[in-house]
């Protein structure tokens, strides 16, 4: 079974940069705690404050289902941070062995 990367999108609604990277922090230090997940990063895009892209690597796909599965996920990405964006782009990417 390969590896999963996805690439997130975000662009925050304006005005609440702030209480997103917050949350954001929370949610990399949580994600990076979960057994399928080899790396969890978040970038901000440099001339956008307002947009960053979160860079995610999990063991299997079905490491992918727990991390979406996984209270913290829920919890900091679905209830909080989404509704705080403007838009949200989603691309996964099979990791050839």
């Amino acid at each position: 079974m390969s590896q999963v990367q996805l690439i997130a999108r975000h662009t925050i609604a304006a005005g609440n940069e702030d209480q997103v990277y917050s949350l954001i922090d929370k949610l990399v230090a949580a994600a990076r705690t979960e057994p399928g997940n080899v790396a969890f990063d978040v970038y901000r895009k440099s001339d956008d404050a307002r947009s960053y892209v979160l860079l995610e690597r999990y063991t299997s796909r079905d490491a992918l289902a727990a991390h979406r599965d996984a209270q913290h996920f829920k919890d900091y990405l679905l209830d909080q941070i989404v509704p705080l964006l403007e838009s949200r782009i989603i691309e996964e990417y099979d990791v050839p062995d």
